[in-house]
């Protein structure tokens, strides 16, 4: 046990150590702490007090304020934090987040992006509260320096005079009400973009994508209202949608300038992915993708439905395809009214007859329960991929599966003939992620 004079002396010694720390080793320190612990260290000495005050990286969210005893309303809370952030701030503030999408209403932040206007901000983002729109002012493009820029919920519509963010590399807008003018606008005026994601709800007019450096594209909601018109560097596209119609999904519009696409995801939110009576599915692109190496497909049913289309429609035009990964989802049809919703007709070997795999060297099956139409693809796979070197199932739901069945699916897998001498069936828990 350490004597009471030593311990009088350690107690003295740690106040004059943290006083004594370099500065550049206290900005280092404060770094790396969350904001709200960085503002707790003011409480160390004297040269502490104010020293989160010179912090270049700040990020404001609900863990500010909310306490198990807090009886202040959170908008008012938070707009005392605002006000003495902003009377005790010094110098650059190079990146900022603010995370708010659960207050009620969305305080008066015009100030505050003024603020940042005028101190050198490079990496923003803004994500503001569900319930209320907010109408972001024109201030927000007098930041010049953005190199990084992510919106969420709000309004907004740019000047006239504004001339484009010359330096923005990314741009993320999720749930954002704007024209689509103003947001081809936006795109074509940010020369360096080379990461764009835009969650579209309800827009209905065609938007071009006219970037040059872009190298990657998410885009979820409506994909039949985007073209990719000017994008010779794009590498990656990922698709999440939701609620089309797919008379209206034009892929040849959304790829016809897309020669550089080697990743591939085409995710359709459940089942409302649907067409009119009549309306066939096209079965192939009027051009080759050659430069795709790489589809993933999630949450697929191997039945007959017009995303299964859609998906074989993209397949056969990509001659030169690597690697595929494939989600199998579980069929999930109510059918105990038959008569209102037809049950849809499984896989079918026919769906595939034309579609080729010469390059194929990796395939990845997730989510298998061992029913036909997963085998049949399994047999198709192995037989018509003549360089293939591995296929990846996932064992997690056979693994339910009695033991008996289990041996069964296994052997008959075994059975199936493979084009590639090469070729390995492995059996892994792949935890349903995509590469």
């Amino acid at each position: 046990m350490m004597p009471p004079k030593a311990r009088k002396l350690r107690r003295s010694l740690v106040p004059d150590a943290l006083s004594y720390l370099p500065d550049n080793i206290i900005d280092v320190i404060l770094m790396c702490l969350p904001s709200k612990d960085a503002v707790r260290t003011s409480i160390l000495s004297k040269k502490w007090r104010y020293h989160w005050c010179r912090l270049t990286k700040l990020e404001l969210d609900e863990s500010l304020w909310i306490t198990k005893k807090d009886l202040l309303n959170p908008t008012i809370k938070f707009r005392k934090i605002l006000y003495q952030f902003l009377s005790l701030h010094e110098g650059p503030i190079t990146k900022f987040t603010l995370d708010v999408v659960h207050l009620a209403s969305c305080p008066e932040i015009d100030n505050f992006i003024y603020f940042l206007s005028r101190n050198d901000i490079q990496h923003l983002a803004l994500h503001l509260p569900l319930r209320k729109e907010y109408k972001l002012p024109s201030l927000l493009f007098a930041c010049s320096q953005l190199r990084h820029l992510s919106l969420c919920y709000c309004s907004i519509q740019h000047p006239s005079a504004f001339q484009g963010f010359d330096k923005l590399i990314s741009l993320n807008l999720c749930e954002v009400n704007i024209s689509s003018e103003l947001l081809e606008s936006l795109i074509s005026h940010c020369p360096l973009l080379e990461e764009l994601e835009l969650d579209i709800a309800n827009k209905s007019d065609t938007i071009e994508i006219n970037a040059p450096m872009l190298r990657s594209f998410d885009l979820s909601g409506n994909m039949s209202c985007v073209c990719l018109k000017n994008v010779p560097r794009l590498v990656k596209v990922l698709l999440y949608g939701d609620y089309i119609k797919a008379e209206d999904l034009d892929f040849a519009k959304l790829f016809e300038c897309c020669p550089a696409l080697e990743h591939l995801l085409f995710f359709s939110l459940g089942s409302e992915f649907s067409a009119g009576a009549g309306y066939e599915a096209p079965t192939r692109l009027p051009f080759n993708l050659n430069s795709v190496k790489r589809f993933y497909l999630p949450d697929i049913m191997l039945v007959e439905s017009y995303k299964l289309s859609y998906a074989l429609c993209l397949i056969r035009s990509f001659p030169y395809l690597e690697y595929l990964e494939i989600q199998i989802h579980e069929c999930g049809f109510d059918y105990e009214d038959e008569d209102d919703e037809p049950i849809p007709e499984p896989l079918e070997l026919k769906h595939l007859w034309d579609v080729t795999f010469n390059h194929l060297k990796e395939v990845k099956l997730g989510y298998l329960s061992g029913t036909t139409s997963e085998l049949l693809l399994i047999k198709f796979l192995l037989a018509e991929s003549p360089v293939l070197e591995r296929m990846l199932i996932d064992r997690q739901y056979l693994d339910h599966e009695q033991l008996d069945t289990r041996l069964q699916i296994f052997a008959e897998i075994s059975n199936f003939s493979r084009s590639s001498p090469k070729a390995e069936v492995v059996y892994i828990d792949l935890g349903g992620s995509l590469a």
